[in-house]
């Protein structure tokens, strides 16, 4: 799995910048720390979220994943799009699964994070699927699954029919708020990592963490419950962790000196040297 280096010596520090030049002085041992860089709803700081727009700037700023949150319509077209209603990122109004596919692609997404956007659409998650796999890992978050029900085997049958239920380097990766939804995630698709979201306490406990790695390859918390013990706790279970969500220089390096395995950011140039 390709993964960020940090920390390349010293013919690679005076290239950097400043800042870059704080991200790459540790460690000084010849170890390297690696972790994906994975763009929160594509590169989403820099543009509309969840549109083509931002995904592919994701890949332009050589992000590891792309990130993205799957709903249905309500003839059953897969789509692109995080809250539950289009009122916030469209000229629109209502529930994405009160919306026929046709009514939500005629929606202006684009708009509001600026009119240089102005008619970016809500993506199918097919046309997601066939634009960026093999060209960068996908991140895909259940987003409400319990409103749609059938919606897990909706998204296995779509990964099947591309054979990416046998994801190479885990660039296919499956997550969720919603833990009984990545339990079936999991038997619908034993070959794809699962990862679960929270941003609870009550969901870092070593019971909570030793039932998650019974089905779950990913611990994803808000990273105002990271710690390094945390971290640990994860590693020694067998998972990885990947943390949500960077938008500042600050926390980006906490994340990094924390030693998790994968920063969701909206701005993956905060994380990775060479943007």
């Amino acid at each position: 799995m390709k993964k960020t280096l940090i920390g390349t010596g010293f013919a690679l520090t005076l290239m950097l910048s400043p800042l870059q030049q704080a991200f790459a002085e540790e460690p000084t041992k010849g170890e390297l720390r690696q972790f994906d860089t994975v763009a929160h709803r594509g590169a989403a700081g820099y543009a509309p979220e969840n549109t083509i727009a931002a995904f592919d700037k994701a890949v332009e700023m050589k992000a590891d994943y792309i990130e993205l949150d799957v709903q249905r319509s309500k003839d059953g077209e897969l789509v692109i799009i995080h809250d539950t209603t289009v009122d916030r990122t469209t000229d629109g109004t209502g529930r994405v699964g009160d919306q026929t596919f046709e009514e939500l692609r005629n929606l202006d997404a684009g708009s509001f994070k600026g009119e240089q956007f102005a008619g970016e659409k809500i993506p199918s998650f097919d046309e997601v699927l066939d634009r960026y796999h093999g060209k960068v890992g996908i991140l895909i978050e259940m987003k409400s699954p319990e409103l749609y029900p059938g919606i897990e085997e909706d998204v296995a049958q779509e990964l099947k029919e591309r054979h990416l239920d046998k994801p190479q380097n885990n660039k296919i990766i499956l997550q969720s708020f919603n833990f009984e939804s990545m339990k079936k995630m999991d038997t619908l698709l034993p070959e794809v990592p699962i990862g679960v979201l929270t941003s609870s306490k009550l969901e870092v406990t070593d019971s909570a963490l030793q039932e998650f790695a019974t089905y779950a390859d990913y611990f994803n918390p808000s990273y105002g419950l990271v710690t390094k013990d945390l971290v640990d706790k994860v590693h020694n279970l067998g998972m990885e962790i990947q943390s949500w969500t960077v938008r500042s220089h600050d926390a980006a390096q906490f994340l990094i000196d924390m030693e998790v395995d994968g920063i969701i950011t909206d701005y993956p140039d905060y994380v990775d040297p060479r943007n």
